[in-house]
């Protein structure tokens, strides 16, 4: 190769990147229309090339430099845009994106919470009817704790805050996880686990409540549990907006539909995920603390859920939102 025949052609491309760059780098990559990010880009990946060309046919060090350094900002440039766009995109999503598709899911959600609470109020009755049904759901050492002690299981946490909300928190996104992957059963497994949580639910309720610890069971469940019961309900609704894909698939092929309701469920799961991790964080830190006031944890606990509720309920201001599979729709 001929080098200085080389530079001489391929020394206009690097000005005018060099160039690009100072105006991005003193203005912003906003400054730049279209079509010079388009040239930007196009740029960049010449100068890489010649980058390694340059090393290749050992064209010098001052000019391997240079390149290098051109290399270099163009990268910081580029790709420091992206992941500007990227975090923008992310922030968008858990403002505006996570409650639209929350709100554009509410039948399946329902549906899952129904399924709770039914498994809740039959297990509550059966349980305070029937002390050997209360036995086939509660382990006996809790039972004998409760009934024979008088006290709650919840101090065990106390001691041990942040191994015991890491366990918290993997194992309600395993539950979670296992609610939304139950959909590819024909929705048979998500059904389950609602109505086995409410199961669970009502029995511990019901054994605290005859023995007269209902008041601090419940002040212990509400700070925690007003993102963690909501987060299951909606991975449940994740997990019947797949079962509706392999059931009633529709107008699309079953492998199209599965595509576009497992977005929809992709984009729950993305949501349920935070809120997990912050209430496992409430159960290990706040929960079963004993120096907080039982009627604080109440107080926290109701102005978590209203505030999760008026979050769900946002919509983007000037934009008229259509389900997301319309959206797809309307776009093939």
């Amino acid at each position: 190769m001929n080098i200085q025949r080389w530079l001489a052609r391929r020394q206009p491309s690097w000005k005018e990147l060099d160039t690009l760059l100072k105006q991005a780098e003193k203005q912003g990559l906003k400054s730049l229309d279209a079509t010079a990010i388009r040239q930007l880009a196009s740029l960049y990946r010449s100068v890489s090339a010649d980058l390694a060309r340059a090393r290749t046919q050992q064209a010098g060090d001052l000019i391997v430099q240079e390149l290098q350094t051109l290399a270099t900002r163009g990268y910081a440039q580029i790709y420091q845009g992206s992941r500007r766009q990227e975090w923008q995109a992310i922030g968008a999503f858990y403002r505006w994106g996570f409650p639209a598709v929350v709100q554009q899911s509410r039948g399946y959600i329902a549906l899952a919470t129904a399924l709770f609470v039914v498994g809740g109020v039959v297990s509550w009755w059966l349980a305070w009817h029937d002390p050997t049904f209360l036995a086939l759901v509660v382990p006996e050492s809790m039972i004998e704790q409760v009934r024979d002690r008088g006290e709650l299981w919840v101090g065990s946490i106390v001691g041990i805050e942040p191994f015991a909300s890491s366990n918290i928190m993997i194992n309600n996104i395993k539950v979670s996880f296992a609610a939304v992957a139950g959909g590819m059963t024909g929705g048979l497994f998500t059904t389950f686990a609602m109505i086995f949580n409410g199961v669970l639910i009502g029995s511990v309720g019901t054994l605290v409540g005859q023995n007269n610890l209902a008041f601090p069971f419940w002040a212990f469940v509400f700070p925690h549990g007003a993102l963690e019961l909501p987060a299951i309900f909606l991975a449940g609704g994740a997990g019947f907006l797949l079962a509706r894909a392999l059931l009633f698939p529709g107008a699309y092929r079953r492998s199209e539909a599965l595509k576009l309701y497992g977005t929809q469920a992709a984009q729950i799961v993305y949501g349920v995920v935070p809120m997990l991790v912050i209430a496992g964080t409430i159960e290990g830190f706040f929960s079963p603390n004993p120096a907080v006031p039982d009627l604080l944890k109440y107080a926290v606990g109701l102005g978590l859920f209203a505030a999760l509720i008026w979050y769900l309920g946002q919509k983007q201001p000037g934009v008229k939102r259509e389900p997301l599979v319309e959206r797809v729709r309307h776009q093939t």
